[in-house]
Parts: structure tokens; sequence; C-alpha cells
């Protein structure tokens, strides 16, 4: 079940604790893509708040959020690119999206099989896909107070698994938010040691929110098509071979002339 838009920007943009989470995560994503000059970037989901680094240099940006979670008008004081859309049908055209932001989104959705096959297919050849869900072993995905304890959590395994089984290739994970889900004076300013603490110490520490990098895998084209080949192309381009006396290339009135031609 999707979050409420009202409840995630208010979440976002109005509580201390939504704005720590904020500049964590937008770091991250910031250094698995540092930049999207001259591309399509597209958030699905509640992913406004980590597209506006990428609005001066991208050729798009487009935030699409789900029916069932509404949507919002953003950004503020600028051209509105949010787009109220189905879950599974967007209006993007196949392989337009050069980046592809899934957040508050693929563990909030009742047809997680469907949604990662749209993604799939908007995405284009050579595009990449971070996909954003709470983590099953993280204190987040086991508290109520943020969106993230709502929905279906991930383990690295499982979330792998099924983007492998949709035609998606992981290519990087990263695990960020190791501050606790708490509105407390201390854990709001020592968030940014823990946060130190807990890269340093990802094998035995698991952050609230796991992170997948993966591209779209293409299958060769198969079909009889392929099998119908040249077996020498190049003998194309080789001279034709002159004709012999006594063997029949064609009409015996071509055969005769090419007899006289050659005495």
């Amino acid at each position: 079940m999707h979050v409420d838009v009202q409840e995630l920007r208010n979440f976002y943009y109005r509580s201390t604790l939504g704005r720590a989470v904020q500049k964590t995560v937008r770091a991250e994503i910031a250094r698995i893509w540092p930049e999207a000059k001259g591309q399509t970037v597209v958030g699905f989901g509640f992913a406004v708040p980590f597209l506006r680094p990428y609005l001066h240099d991208a050729r798009r940006v487009v935030a699409l959020m789900p029916g069932p979670q509404g949507v919002m008008a953003w950004p503020q004081k600028m051209p509105n690119i949010s787009v109220l859309c189905e879950e599974t049908l967007w209006p993007i055209e196949t392989g337009h999206i050069d980046k592809l932001l899934v957040m508050h989104a693929l563990e909030a959705s009742e047809r997680p099989a469907d949604l990662l096959n749209e993604c799939w297919r908007a995405l284009g050849p050579g595009g990449s896909a971070l996909f954003v869900v709470p983590n099953r072993a993280g204190l987040w995905s086991r508290s109520d107070r943020t969106p993230f304890g709502s929905g279906r959590p991930y383990s690295q395994t499982q979330l792998e698994a099924l983007l492998k089984s949709h035609g998606f290739l992981p290519e990087q994970h990263v695990t960020t938010l190791y501050q606790p889900p708490s509105t407390r004076r201390f854990w709001r300013k020592t968030a940014g040691m823990w946060e130190r603490l807990g890269g340093n110490l990802s094998m035995v520490v698991s952050g609230g929110v796991l992170m997948v990098e993966a591209t779209k895998r293409v299958p060769a084209p198969r079909g009889p098509g392929l099998r119908a080949s040249v077996r020498k192309p190049l003998e194309a381009l080789s001279p034709r071979p002159k004709p012999v006396a006594g063997q029949a290339y064609g009409s015996p009135f071509e055969v005769a002339n090419s007899i006289v031609q050659e005495s």
C-alpha cells in the first residue's frame, strides 16, 4: 500500500528527521550518479527530493507519481514536471529514459512484477536504474514513524534476484541511513557520526535503506532470419570468372556468343 503524498511531503520537507534522510540518501545517489548532462532523468514513486540536483544539467527531468499515492506540484516556483500516472502504464516512450530512480514505489506496489516490466520497457539501452527500498535488516523498516516502515522491505539477495528475473543486471549495491529513526535531539546531533561509523562497519551494522543500481539486459534476437546467412559474403566483391568454352552459363545463344568473344 502506497503512503499518501501528503504524508511523504510532510516527512521530507517539514520534519527534522525527513530532512536528515534527504541529505543522507541524496549524497549516496550523487555518488552513484554524479551528473546527468544531456540525459533524461525520471523518478517514479516519491523521488522528487532527490531529483533536484539534476534539474539544471539534464535534458529532461520527469517525476512520475502513482495514482494510489497521489501527486503534488514540483518543483516550487518553477514549471511543474510532476505527472500522475498508472503504476504500470507510464506516459513515457519505450527506451527513452537514461536514468530512472524508483523510490517509495517497489515496496508499496501490489504488482511489483508488472512495475518492473514497465521500468524495463521505459529504460533505454545503456541506461541506469536505481532502486531504493527499505532494508529488511535495518531499523527503519521496523519503525512506523517514517515512510520506510510501510510496505515490503527487501534484503540485498531478494532485491537482486527480483531484478534479474525481470531483465535487469545488478551493477552495484549500497546501504545507507545508519542513524536511528528517532527525532530526539541527541540522535539528530550525532546523525553524521552514525553514518560514518555505519559506513565503516557495514558488515556488522545494517543501514535502513538499500540501494541497488541495475542496467537493462537486452537478450540477443532469435529467429529464423539469423540462420539464413551468407557463408562467404566477400565473394560478392570478387570479379566474375570468365566463361569457358563448353560450359553452359545460359542459353545456347549466350554460350556461342561468349565463345566468339574468347576467340
